[in-house]
């Protein structure tokens, strides 16, 4: 063997070395269970018993024909990751611009909008429940203000904007920091270049700016998408899908159908479709904001 085989050879047993760990860990833990999860939604089983009844498609056929819920869970679900997206990308860029300037305590805004990211959705969830109850009660106590006294969890029509301002305050300040660090990157001698010639500042951001930041776009886009549509801590301990099931998304919907009313292989048919929709939907959002990005 000559010694390029030999390096090439150490270079191969490195390699597979230090990936095969985190290979075999994502096989046992994501995708065998993954494959078992496809598999029983094709079966009759209340996740106990040890043998599977084989019903073929009916959970699909049951799921599409004859489930009003699920496709209200659906909309429910399509109507917030639309409105959290375009909520958290426009206002984590628009703060990101602003805290990338030269203002004071900029570090400490970063680090206060970063904050509830690192606090569990299950508590916030819990703390934003007591905030629309006791907390608005005590602030209408002391201003006078009347919206303060609505029912914000109980009203059908305003929980869903309860539900949107909690999901954007939770999130935003992680979006902030892509949008900060694709800033920085952004070459400052075309900014230079372009205050030279006279372009304002809002010419600035969309000639220079804002094409330079496309990935960090793509990226931030891509992660509230697939959160919006996976969204269920902040729901079950915010609203638990009510009042009714009108803040119910398909997530929840799984977990009521599989662990609530022990239907596991019907409740593992809607994730399968949850999963399926997940891909697409960001299959088509990454290519088409790939397309759009420019070489610095």
């Amino acid at each position: 063997m000559t010694q390029l085989k030999k390096k090439q050879l150490n270079r191969a047993l490195l390699f597979g070395g230090f990936t095969l760990p985190a290979l075999l860990a994502i096989l046992l833990s994501v995708e065998i269970p993954f494959l078992m999860s496809v598999l029983s939604s094709f079966t009759k089983w209340n996740g106990l018993d040890r043998v599977q009844t084989f019903i073929g498609l009916e959970n699909y056929k049951e799921l599409f024909l004859d489930d009003p819920d699920m496709w209200k869970a659906m909309w429910f679900t399509l109507r917030l990751t639309f409105c959290s997206v375009l909520m958290i990308n426009v206002l984590a860029l628009f703060l990101a611009v602003l805290l990338d300037s030269d203002i004071k305590g900029k570090n400490t805004l970063r680090a206060a909008f970063y904050v509830p990211n690192i606090i569990s959705l299950i508590i916030i969830g819990y703390i934003w429940r007591f905030i629309f109850s006791a907390g608005f009660e005590s602030f209408y106590q002391k201003t006078g203000w009347g919206f303060f006294m609505y029912s914000w969890l109980g009203d059908t029509h305003l929980v869903f904007f309860s539900v949107l301002l909690v999901s954007v305050w939770n999130a935003l300040g992680f979006y902030l920091v892509v949008y900060i660090a694709g800033l920085q990157t952004v070459p400052r001698d075309l900014i230079e270049a372009s205050m030279i010639d006279g372009a304002s500042r809002p010419l600035r951001f969309f000639r220079i700016t804002l094409p330079m930041i496309m990935p960090s776009i793509t990226v931030c886009v891509f992660y509230s998408l697939s959160n919006g549509l996976k969204a269920f801590d902040v729901i079950l301990s915010l609203t638990n899908g009510g009042p009714g099931n009108v803040t119910t998304t398909v997530a929840l919907d799984i977990y009521r159908t599989a662990f609530v009313i022990n239907r596991f292989g019907y409740g593992t048919a809607k994730s399968v479709i949850l999963f399926l929709m997940i891909l697409l939907i960001s299959i088509f959002q990454v290519r088409a904001f790939k397309q759009k990005e420019v070489e610095v």
